[in-house]
């Protein structure tokens, strides 16, 4: 069951977004997932200290093929909170139906592009949202 804490949205699968096969193109699943992770960390005000990030990796499992016209909720939620990193899991289904799951982790870094570590309180906010 997903918390009612995480953020979740909606998105329409459209034309643009399929194959040759009629199904959604996998690289689509991953820019829907960034979306909802930058929907979701707009919830935060920024703070000072905040480092920039870099996607780090991404992954992504496919349970159902979606097809034009589907309409998918997103459900994001923290996956992990490492030293420099976090990483976040992002949930998609058709109705009651689980379609994927895309994990992204994002690593802090500083101004000349070397990762450093996660401020206390970044990590405390991301701490409230762990799945």
């Amino acid at each position: 069951m997903v918390k009612d804490k995480i953020k979740a949205s909606d998105f329409r699968v459209t034309f643009r977004d399929i194959d040759m096969n009629g199904q959604m193109f996998r690289s689509t699943y991953i820019d829907r997932a960034e979306e909802a992770v930058a929907d979701f960390w707009r919830r935060r005000k920024a703070q000072s200290d905040d480092p920039a990030f870099v996607t780090g990796k991404v992954s992504a499992t496919f349970h159902e093929p979606l097809k034009i016209g589907d309409v998918v909720h997103t459900h994001v939620g923290v996956s992990k909170i490492g030293g420099k990193s976090a990483g976040f899991l992002v949930r998609m289904t058709r109705g009651d139906e689980a379609v994927a799951e895309v994990e992204v982790v994002w690593v802090a870094i500083d101004q000349a592009h070397a990762s450093v570590a996660l401020p206390e309180e970044l990590r405390d906010w991301l701490y409230s949202f762990l799945d």
